[in-house]
């Protein structure tokens, strides 16, 4: 059997040995520390698959998949990176890649990837344009449930697919749904949003087609709707299924016509609009109650994006807590304010049940009512956590160091590739340190309590001075 050409290119061996491991039976590998020596290479050969870091010293994984591109468009690339986030994968998709994907990574992902990219390179759509690359820098996340999104945002942001953002109140649906219009091919006409909860059906109507003159009572002028504001762009239907079924009936005829009438007119207007709506409600069971159209739902289901809520991505508070205080000390224009270890312990524990907005809110409270500079369990609201409650949490971080040491770990070794050794010194220092302190600074008692030669603390102390 002809094996497929396979190039890894990452600066991490550790990356390039995994790769070798999981894919060798299947590709013939080349592997390359640097994009600069890939890209040389190219000039001799061409592989049927790149897997390339994003982050590289010299020519990063973005540069190369460009210079890729411009070369052999037809080449499927797979982007892997430690630092994820939506505008690396926006980039990574925007810039043609085939997928993207996030480190740590499972082996039977990357291997069934790699085999898919393959079979299915004449697929792939390459349309570089980063000048015209809009961030998306205040969508926040590194959990895995965050790169399905990222990944899901990157692969419709060349289509005008109908999208349906499912999550609970205040994951940011509108966020993302704004998300996708940036990035979309219709990012220069209008981004509209209407929240159809919060208007009463017999206005919303009006409000999403508009009105002529004298159509009804206290229409004294004409008035242009939101599908009419959203013309050439995207309109965003938020709480899609508080929508009356009378509404519902005319959004599907609009849908399906690609045409509209204001309230009182006889002129079609010819609808060009992409819809994202977006619903915390089951629309399976509104369904099953007559309160939901079908075919209306599966008109607007064509691309479904699901948000996880907030105490489903934990990891992701830090950042969030980082950035909310920042973005609310440049609003309030006031102290730059950090948050204590113990707080950020205590939030990480809590459900959140209005989710991210929540969490911004309380960020905000903190900002303004924290009188020092780094703030503490006490200035927590006490609709967060009772005082026993903050009590409790503490207690049981603080006697489960090993898991602690564990979140350190995983924490700093994605950023820094040196980090197992800095951490290792810094444990035996402080090993050493108590030791010493526990047998009043006797050394041969210390080396004892360490299981260690009198010669091997001594070593130890000077390489960790």
């Amino acid at each position: 059997m002809t094996k497929f050409k396979l190039w890894v290119v990452d600066d991490e061996e550790s990356i390039r040995t995994i790769c070798r491991s999981a894919l060798e039976d299947y590709f013939t590998i080349e592997t390359f520390p640097n994009g600069s020596e890939a890209l040389l290479a190219l000039n001799s050969e061409k592989p049927d698959l790149i897997i390339t870091d994003i982050k590289m010293p010299g020519l990063s994984g973005l540069e190369l998949l460009q210079k890729v591109s411009e070369r052999y468009p037809d080449l499927p690339t797979i982007v892997i990176t430690a630092h994820s986030d939506i505008d690396n994968a926006l980039s990574a998709y925007k810039g043609g890649a085939f997928e993207y994907l996030a480190k740590p990574f499972d082996v039977d992902t990357i291997k069934a990837l790699a085999m898919k990219a393959v079979k299915n390179s004449e697929t792939i759509s390459r349309d570089i344009d980063d000048s015209s690359f809009k961030q998306s820098s205040r969508i926040i996340g590194q959990a895995t449930s965050m790169q399905n999104v990222y990944r899901a945002i990157g692969k419709i942001s060349n289509s005008d697919i109908t999208v349906l953002i499912r999550g609970e109140s205040g994951t940011g649906k509108e966020l993302i749904a704004q998300a996708v219009h940036e990035n979309s091919l219709r990012k220069d006409k209008p981004f509209v949003a209407i929240n159809v909860a919060a208007i009463p059906h017999e206005l919303l109507e009006s409000e999403l087609f508009g009105h002529e003159k004298g159509a009804f009572t206290g229409a004294q002028a004409q008035r242009i709707g939101r599908f009419e504001q959203a013309l050439g762009g995207t309109l965003f239907l938020d709480e899609i299924g508080d929508m009356h079924p009378e509404l519902q009936t005319r959004l599907l005829r609009v849908l399906s016509s690609q045409e509209f009438y204001r309230v009182g007119g006889h002129k079609p207007i010819k609808s060009d609009v992409r819809i994202i709506a977006a619903t915390n409600q089951s629309i399976e069971e509104l369904i099953k109650t007559a309160k939901f159209r079908e075919d209306l739902y599966h008109r607007l289901n064509v691309f479904k994006l699901e948000l996880p809520p907030l105490r489903k991505r934990k990891e992701d508070i830090p950042a969030l807590i980082s950035y909310f205080l920042s973005t609310a000390a440049n609003e309030l224009n006031t102290e730059h304010k950090r948050i204590s270890d113990e707080t950020i312990t205590l939030l990480k524990n809590f459900d959140w049940p209005g989710n991210i907005r929540q969490l911004e809110n309380t960020c905000r409270y903190l900002t303004v009512m924290s009188a020092s500079s780094v703030i503490s369990v006490d200035d927590l609201p006490q609709d967060i956590f009772t005082e026993k409650e903050k009590e409790n949490i503490i207690l049981s971080e603080s006697d489960n160091w090993q898991k602690t040491l564990e979140n350190h770990i995983r924490e700093k070794i994605v950023s820094d590739k040196d980090a197992i050794k800095k951490i290792n010194i810094e444990f035996e220092k402080i090993l050493i340190d108590e030791s010493l302190r526990a047998t009043n600074g006797i050394k041969l008692e210390a080396a004892k309590l360490l299981g260690w030669g009198r010669n091997t603390l001594a070593r130890k102390a000077k390489n960790v001075s």
